[in-house]
């Protein structure tokens, strides 16, 4: 009997050990850029802070139950502030992530990242890196000194995102206040709730809960190809010109420079221009400027050749991207074409 009931134990014992190991079995990589998820202030109670401070390092042993869900490591890419996010930083970060995954040297990757241009980060890697395997970006809106702040469960549950099987071939996600977004349509729409980060046409595509995981939906923006930045150091110069009331054509030719290869217009309600700026534009385009009509409402599709005679302009429209997603989709886009059908497809597959 004592022989049986050990027996027991001992396979109870190697069920509990195999269900921990299995729990954190994954090998991860956190590539830090800095952000107000490694920001640090003067006061606990006080909203002043600078970005980008805290080590990736350090970062981690704040949260020490990471390591139960996954063999974690981390890498310092970058230490700047969100705002001071750039093509060569982005450029840094796709290399690395496609040589992690191409090395097999982990199961998913983790970014961290100021918020204000997280959505464009997430995007620019969701073309660009050619992997089955989940990326994942996460930020805060609360430096780590805050008494409030909200990166240490943020970085948690995007470990627990990233480890999960049913995140692989899903595209770059973002992780940010316990929901799940797809990299395409998620934006920042709030200067300093929580909650800023929405999808607005389409919602959250899953939750993260007492250390659960649950999807809902899936992108079908996914396409297998994605955008070769592997020999790349720079990408093509692509402004974005805002529309508004009795808007000046200097707004559009004030941008114009002999590097210029792209404008996207962030127009009013469906892409609209008044028709000075609509001259800018159109001539902008007959020089070889792909000129692309988004919008500044923040959610919606813009219709091609309806309101806007777009063939006959040289035009092309963002469909449901907002102006800063465009202008990452039209620099991608240029590296390998010029041809405004081919860019424009490209809009309406990617």
């Amino acid at each position: 009997m004592k022989k049986i009931i050990s027996i027991l134990f001992l396979s109870a014992l190697t069920l509990t050990v195999n269900a921990q190991t299995s729990k954190g079995s994954k090998r991860i990589i956190i590539l830090a850029t800095g952000g107000t998820i490694a920001g640090s202030g003067d006061s606990s109670t006080k909203a002043a802070y600078t970005a980008g401070k805290v080590p990736i390092d350090d970062l981690l042993n704040a949260v020490p139950q990471i390591h139960d869900y996954g063999k974690i490591t981390g890498e310092q890419i970058a230490s700047i502030g969100s705002q001071d996010m750039n093509v060569v930083t982005w450029l840094k970060l796709s290399k690395r992530i496609n040589e992690i995954f191409a090395k097999n040297q982990a199961d998913a990757v983790v970014v961290t990242h100021g918020t204000d241009t997280q959505e464009e980060t997430a995007y620019f890697l969701d073309l660009t890196v050619n992997s089955s395997k989940p990326v994942v970006i996460v930020g805060a809106m609360r430096p780590s000194t805050a008494m409030s702040q909200d990166g240490n469960r943020n970085l948690l549950d995007a470990v627990m995102v990233a480890g999960n099987s049913a995140s692989e071939s899903r595209g770059v996600i973002v992780a940010m206040d316990e929901k799940i977004f797809d990299a395409r349509d998620v934006t920042k729409t709030s200067t300093t709730n929580l909650e800023t980060f929405q999808s607005r046409n389409f919602g959250p595509i899953g939750l993260i809960y007492d250390g659960k995981v649950k999807y809902y939906y899936q992108s079908l923006r996914n396409p297998s190809k994605k955008f070769d930045v592997t020999k790349l150091n720079a990408l093509p110069q692509v402004e974005i010109v805002y529309g508004y009331a009795d808007a000046s054509p200097t707004s559009v030719t004030g941008v114009i420079t002999p590097n210029t290869k792209g404008i996207v217009y962030a127009g009013m309600g469906n892409g609209n221009f008044g028709e000075p700026v609509g001259k800018a534009l159109a001539d902008a385009a007959k020089k070889g400027i792909v000129v692309c009509r988004s919008a500044r409402a923040g959610s919606g599709r813009i219709t091609l050749d309806n309101e806007v005679k777009d063939a006959e302009l040289g035009f092309v429209v963002s469909d449901d991207l907002n102006p800063q997603k465009a202008r990452v989709l039209l620099m991608l886009s240029l590296t390998e074409t010029s041809d405004r059908a081919k860019i424009q497809q490209n809009f309406f597959d990617y």
